[in-house]
């Protein structure tokens, strides 16, 4: 509760995060029957999965550019994201995450692998087993995500539990 004689810029933390919450509010009962309000409603939540997917990128980017972890980089980012998003969140978003670090890390070997090699040799490759790059990438950031998302919770789960 503010009072009269405060400043506007002296907002608490509590109202500050509150408006950059994660989470979709849909215990209403308009926003529930505008949605559908079906039993998988709060399943998936498009503004998460945006957030946690730009989120994945720049991780997989920052992670892949430390020198010498630049390839497990990736991955420790995408994770990373995942963790970030597991304490800030108050719901579970583990499609989410697992979808977007999917996505891009899928992406990132396949774009790596085509950059990465002579142009007409990797253009062959890509049509003999880009199918399988791009599926051992999007596993690999899925689970990545979904490890980090997972700890995230846990930890965030025993800082504010009762003793």
């Amino acid at each position: 509760m503010q009072r009269s004689d405060q400043k506007e810029s002296e907002r608490s933390v509590d109202d500050i995060l509150s408006g950059l919450s994660l989470d979709d509010d849909e215990s209403t009962p308009q926003k529930q029957s505008k949605r559908g309000g079906g039993r998988l409603s709060g399943l998936f939540s498009l503004r998460t999965f945006l957030v946690a997917l730009v989120l994945s990128i720049g991780g997989l980017l920052i992670g892949g550019a430390i020198p010498i972890v630049g390839f497990v980089g990736r991955f420790v980012g995408i994770a990373a994201v995942g963790f970030l998003l597991g304490i800030a969140g108050s719901k579970r978003h583990y499609v989410e995450v697992a979808l977007a670090g999917s996505i891009a890390a899928g992406l990132a070997f396949v774009l790596s692998t085509l950059f990465s090699v002579f142009a007409p040799f990797a253009v062959q490759l890509l049509a003999d087993y880009g199918l399988a790059i791009a599926g051992v990438g999007a596993l690999s950031g899925g689970l990545a995500g979904i490890v980090g998302h997972y700890f995230g919770r846990d930890l965030k789960d025993g800082l504010t539990r009762e003793l």
